[in-house]
């Protein structure tokens, strides 16, 4: 998390860091997220978010330590903010991991992918040694058939024009335009207005 300005706005910026732990997020990440999600709303201040999550890390201390209550802070964070929220996705995009990082599914504004982006329930890869397993150990030669359904999956189902064409994203841009492309996007949601309903406050699960 951090700060940045574009056209001398100053925004928020949240992102996955792949570096560590491949980009999960788990409990400490889920709960950093949402503290400085909250903070950003508090303020006022646009959010802008860099998605690259293969999931939620697994395990049995994640299990343990509550990450699916850590999960929904970040998730009621991201879907409870009023101010701007766009959304670049760069490389992965899965699962559970990618509907909590501000998706059009939780009320994110202005969402779009790069070429490289990669959007579907779970990696190519785990998908199809899930649902070919037969098919590929029957295979004569089982790597190059295993290859192939990848790379059909890959084409068919983790496709940022297939999300686009879901409206999942509202477009897929290439990395050079990412910074006049959420500039504009910025400007476009400048007059954002949010209706709420008529309560004190929402619920979030502390």
């Amino acid at each position: 998390v951090g700060f940045a300005r574009l056209d001398g706005q100053a925004v928020g910026v949240v992102g996955n860091q792949p570096a560590y732990l491949a980009g999960t997020l788990d409990i400490n990440s889920s709960i950093k997220g949402a503290r400085f999600i909250r903070f950003c709303d508090a303020f006022n201040l646009p959010l802008v978010t860099f998605v690259d999550v293969p999931g939620f890390l697994p395990g049995k201390e994640q299990e343990h330590g509550g990450i699916i209550r850590s999960g929904a802070k970040l998730l009621y964070a991201f879907a409870e903010a009023t101010v701007p929220k766009l959304t670049v996705i760069t490389r992965k995009a899965y699962g559970g991991a990618y509907d909590v990082m501000s998706s059009k599914h939780i009320r994110g504004d202005y969402n779009v992918a790069w070429p490289s982006a990669e959007l579907a329930v779970m990696g190519p890869e785990g998908a199809v040694n899930i649902v070919f397993r037969k098919e590929i150990e029957a295979a004569s030669n089982p790597r190059k058939r295993e290859a192939d359904l990848v790379k059909d999956y890959r084409e068919k189902f983790a496709n940022p024009y297939i999300a686009a064409e879901l409206g999942y994203l509202d477009d897929v841009i290439e990395p050079s335009e990412t910074r006049p492309t959420l500039i504009k996007a910025l400007h476009a949601l400048r007059t954002k207005r949010d209706s709420r309903p008529a309560r004190k406050h929402g619920n979030i699960p502390l």
